[in-house]
């Protein structure tokens, strides 16, 4: 491909981009681009959680010492989203909690439209309903900030850039193939060079912002920080290279908080604490 057509294909690439909408976030001015609407992400966030709890294998708890705390933290975490700069959308999410026996998976999730699931494994890492409240705190970000929407709108461009840049290059005689400038300009197909960097920016961007939810919860967000502790030395020692990885590793992401920590802690010391009541033990 000739340098006028990689310029022509960027150019058409750009467009794609024009017609989506961009937002910027509240907390970190950080831009984001969005290719959906806030409903259509409710609906399909509605569609995936009707599908997780009819899975056969997803076992709700029975019990009330698993499931009265976490409803506690994750009243108390929406109240706190609901005064945020997220209030508004807050407000129009219908939330719900599900929490899941399975004491083999440290996991939770919120999803678009305030549906969340809390999996019993979770217990051992987070310690404390305080420790729950930074994993529920970071998980409740994701969809204030509407990063799977994000995930999903980057997807959409490099998927629509990747057909723009085929079509030259099979105009040009290319036979469908892209050229290494092509690929260089797309990150050497998009994977490294696109999207798992915005990925470890979530994260931390709900990190930031999850530690700032708990404490105007109530709770102290220096459990975070011995929370991501427990993770490290759990998961014996990180994660792969953050390079090749989605999530920034536990010595990044405990550095990040401590950080945010004065801020963090400015908002808690405002709030009347809540008591850092143990979870059940599990197995």
């Amino acid at each position: 491909m000739k340098i006028s057509q990689l310029t022509l294909v960027m150019v058409m690439a750009i467009g794609v981009a024009a017609l989506a909408g961009c937002e910027t976030n509240p907390y970190t001015g950080r831009s984001q681009l969005l290719m959906t609407s806030v409903s259509e992400e409710m609906k399909m966030g509605a569609q995936a959680y009707d599908q997780v709890k009819s899975d056969p294998k997803m076992r709700p708890s029975q019990d009330p010492r698993e499931i009265e705390p976490v409803k506690r933290v994750a009243a108390r975490i929406v109240e706190a989203a609901k005064r945020s700069k997220y209030a508004e959308m807050a407000k129009q999410f219908q939330w719900e909690v599900t929490i899941i026996k399975d004491d083999k998976t440290a996991n939770a999730f919120a999803l678009p439209g305030g549906k969340m699931a809390v999996y019993t494994g979770i217990f051992s890492m987070a310690k404390t309903e305080a420790g729950l409240a930074a994993v529920m705190g970071h998980e409740v970000v994701h969809a204030l900030a509407r990063h799977g929407a994000e995930r999903m709108s980057q997807g959409q461009l490099t998927n629509a850039t990747l057909q723009v840049v085929g079509a030259a290059a099979g105009a040009a005689g290319g036979g469908g193939m892209l050229g290494q400038a092509a690929m260089a300009a797309l990150g050497v197909g998009a994977q490294v060079g696109v999207l798992l960097p915005f990925s470890r920016k979530h994260e931390s961007e709900a990190d930031y912002i999850g530690i700032l939810l708990a404490a105007d919860a109530g709770y102290d967000p220096r459990e975070s920080v011995a929370l991501w502790e427990r993770m490290g030395q759990m998961s014996g020692g990180g994660v792969p290279s953050e390079f090749m990885s989605t999530h920034p590793s536990h010595e990044t992401r405990i550095d990040q908080l401590k950080q945010w920590m004065p801020e963090a802690m400015a908002i808690y010391q405002t709030k009347p604490p809540v008591p850092a009541a143990l979870l059940p033990v599990v197995q």
